[in-house]
């Protein structure tokens, strides 16, 4: 068992070292801190803390850092969140609020996030394989060439341009729009995907070639809105930081790039709408991501479903800071989403 003013103690020493990269030692402590004690008295809390495996010393007779359980401990009993500023808050409503459409706002929530924590931001797309086609847009670009455009329920949209294999006019463009919204207008994406395979039997011969080629196009995507992804900002604060990963930071940068570990890792995280969750150095070994911190929250994507967004740095990080960033930013997203969704 850890005592009241051991745990006090362990929550100087991650304070003081997150700000300044040093191992602590007994003596800054009692100095800098006013426990009311001797150093010989905080001696020999940490090494109770030492004991359990909670810091530990990265070198000979030097002080002392937390390790991963420590962190955890600490993360655990962590009461003094650190609010947003009045103008952080005022910096995301204001960012957010001048949003234009769904993608525009997760792309800058995700560099909000990342501005706000310097760590690496990460947004997961509402689940769109729940939305639903709204419209379908044709626009002649040229006499053989053709924006196609889909619009979901969420607000998103999607547009492909695509060659067809004869000259189009307004008459055929009408019809194509017309035929494609009878067939998967309101379908979901999934619903929508199998209709598009069958399309262009309500074609005249004429125009086949060209529905065909448009199909498609719009299969493709109806099939790229399906699949999960995230948004991600703020890589280069990895570097930064590349001096609190032990070895090559390359694993990590490389889990960033591909998404395929995130969005696993992050499926696994328990998605809570309110609260956030922390996912701490060797809890994430099995990911290959050992040495890294994952905070993560909850927000209401498309039909109350639940997405996720968080953060990614080192497990030397200001978790006070950065859980209150990521847990305000998520009520802010929510609320956006859900505004721009009564609205559509």
């Amino acid at each position: 068992m850890v005592s009241e003013r051991s745990l006090e103690v362990l929550r100087v020493i991650v304070q003081d070292y997150v700000a300044s990269r040093e191992p602590v030692g007994s003596k800054s402590i009692a100095e800098r801190h006013s426990f009311g004690v001797s150093a010989a008295t905080i001696r020999n809390d940490m090494a109770l803390l030492e004991e359990e495996e909670l810091i530990v010393a990265p070198h000979t007779s030097s002080g002392r850092v937390p390790t991963d359980k420590g962190y955890r401990l600490f993360v655990d009993h962590l009461s003094d969140l650190r609010p947003l500023s009045p103008a952080q808050r005022h910096a995301i409503e204001t960012f957010l609020d001048s949003s234009v459409d769904v993608d525009d706002v997760l792309a800058r929530t995700v560099r909000l996030l990342s501005q706000l924590t310097h760590q690496v931001a990460l947004v997961q797309y509402p689940l769109r394989s729940q939305a639903r086609v709204r419209h379908i847009e044709l626009v002649a670009l040229a006499p053989r060439k053709l924006m196609t455009v889909i619009i979901t329920d969420s607000g998103h949209v999607e547009q492909r341009i695509v060659d067809v294999p004869a000259d189009i006019d307004d008459q055929v463009i009408a019809d194509l729009r017309a035929k494609f919204n009878e067939a998967i207008g309101g379908l979901g994406l999934i619903e929508a995907a199998a209709a598009l395979e069958g399309v262009t039997g309500r074609f005249t011969p004429e125009q086949a070639p060209t529905a065909s080629v448009v199909a498609a196009t719009l299969h493709e995507q109806v099939s790229a809105n399906r699949q999960e992804k995230l948004l991600i900002a703020g890589a280069a604060n990895l570097v930064r930081t590349e001096d609190d990963f032990h070895g090559s930071i390359l694993p990590v940068l490389e889990a960033v790039e591909e998404q395929v570990v995130l969005l696993r890792l992050f499926s696994e995280m328990e998605a809570e709408q309110r609260g956030v969750v922390v996912s701490i150095g060797r809890e994430n070994e099995s990911f290959g991501l050992g040495q890294t911190s994952i905070l993560a929250s909850g927000y209401s994507g498309i039909g109350n479903s639940v997405s996720r967004l968080g953060v990614l740095g080192p497990t030397r990080m200001d978790y006070s800071s950065n859980i209150s960033a990521v847990r305000a930013v998520a009520r802010y997203l929510s609320r956006t989403l859900g505004e721009s969704g009564s609205a559509s």
